[in-house]
């Protein structure tokens, strides 16, 4: 019986389907390089820029900016500025409590760090603390706090600014066409001559403010004695942000009811 004929198939193209798993792993293997070189990256870094990224990995969705950026994301530069502000408080106390009549000024001297910086509030007593009542001439306890405050923010690369306040009752001085306005920025400027006589920089102060009595510190009591003080606030170094640039140009232009500051002097 014969032999039936051969049949070869011949199958043309490619084997069989591969799959996608070679994807998968070229997409891990670009994925490790690039964290190799973001790690050599980092370690050529400088410890800001460190702590920089660390912080965005800590707080994504942080408020806080980036070094050297407007983005958000490095939670942790925040707490780093606000660490700092807290060493400046620190020494800032110490100096203070060095004062003969510490004991009786303590009550009327309060720093807190704010998103500003460093606030210190300076406030009277019903019958003056720092300043003569109703002058702008710093009494003598005003004079060596302001000196004391001088010595060691003069150390600092910080700019300061300088606020007047007053409380709601009308000047009663005696001095015609003069307000709680010109007695606010009087008192700030007064406190700016002491502590630039006394160590700060001339280049530290970058503001000079009155606000009469728009901005009280006792809100639902106007005629409060504190809200008559001298407010210095030492700046942050890196501030710099759109929500800080917003706030200090309503600072400068307006009071805290839209009404305009008056008496505002700002260093060009």
């Amino acid at each position: 019986m014969p032999n039936g004929p051969i049949i070869i198939k011949k199958i043309s193209g490619h084997g069989g389907h591969h799959g996608g798993a070679w994807k998968v792993a070229y997409a891990d293997f670009v994925t490790a390089m690039m964290a190799l070189f973001i790690v050599l990256w980092l370690l050529n870094s400088s410890k800001q820029v460190q702590e920089a990224v660390g912080g965005y990995f800590k707080d994504p969705t942080g408020s806080s900016k980036l070094v050297g950026s407007s983005m958000r994301g490095a939670g942790q530069n925040l707490d780093l500025r606000k660490e700092d502000m807290k060493k400046i408080k620190e020494a800032l106390e110490k100096q203070v409590k060095a004062l003969p009549d510490f004991d009786k000024l303590k009550k009327h001297i309060e720093m807190t760090i704010t998103a500003e910086g460093l606030r210190i509030e300076l406030t009277e007593a019903e019958n003056g603390t720092f300043f003569e009542l109703g002058s702008a001439v710093p009494s003598a306890s005003g004079q060596e706090l302001l000196v004391a405050l001088a010595q060691e923010l003069g150390k600092l690369p910080n700019s300061i600014s300088i606020e007047g306040h007053t409380d709601s009752k009308p000047y009663s001085g005696g001095l015609s066409g003069y307000s709680n306005w010109e007695l606010s920025v009087d008192r700030a400027n007064a406190a700016r001559k002491i502590m630039q006589s006394s160590g700060l920089q001339e280049k530290q102060v970058s503001q000079v403010r009155g606000f009469a009595d728009q901005r009280p510190r006792a809100q639902n009591s106007p005629d409060d004695p504190a809200n008559r003080r001298i407010s210095l606030i030492v700046q942050y170094l890196d501030k710099g942000n759109a929500g800080d640039k917003s706030e200090e140009k309503d600072e400068t232009g307006n009071g805290a009811e839209g009404k305009p500051a008056e008496a505002v002097t700002t260093k060009k």
